[in-house]
Parts: structure tokens; sequence; C-alpha cells
């Protein structure tokens, strides 16, 4: 197996390229530096990603239920679990409500 690498060779400009760098991205009207402020208020991708975080969380737990309780809810589609917690949930309503 070769051990040379496959990656290319990354050259970083001198300080004089950088300052000419510099100089031509300021003069372009369409690619003006941030303001502290723009800067300051952005936020790394990866805390943008995924679900928001809701305001009510949910437990993780691990529950047996009947094959036909989950192939009922399955068979409805996306989304099962979350209608399945919401009957669980017009349960708890109505017998809190009544004791």
């Amino acid at each position: 197996m070769s051990k040379i690498s496959k990656r290319p060779t990354i050259l970083m400009p001198t300080a004089e390229e950088d300052r000419a760098i510099t100089a031509a991205a300021k003069s372009d009207p369409d690619a003006q530096p941030l303001t502290p402020k723009q800067l300051k208020s952005m936020v790394p991708i990866r805390a943008l990603r995924g679900r928001p975080k809701s305001e009510h969380k949910k437990l993780l737990v691990s529950v047996r239920y009947s094959q036909e309780v989950v192939e009922f809810f399955k068979s409805t589609g996306e989304g099962w679990q979350s209608r399945m917690d919401g009957v669980l949930r017009q349960y708890v309503a109505r017998h809190s409500r009544s004791t």
C-alpha cells in the first residue's frame, strides 16, 4: 500500500497575497465584511440541526404493548407513536378529573 497522501497540498497565501485578497474582497460591494453585531448573532450550524427543543420534554421508557395495539397504531401511518401518546394523554385527563 502506498504511503503517499492522495490529498492535495494546501498552500497558504503569503502575507502580501493575503493583503491583496483582503483588499479585493473589501472593494467588492456585494461582499462586505460582517459587522460585529452580525458576527455576534451567528450560531454554529450544529446548533440549528434537528428538531426544535420542546417545552414539554418526553421521557424515554421501555414498555410492552399487546401486538394488536401496536399493529393498530402502526397501521395509521407515520406519527403513530404521537397518536398513541395522544390517546394515553386523553385517558389520563379523563381519569385524573374524576378522582
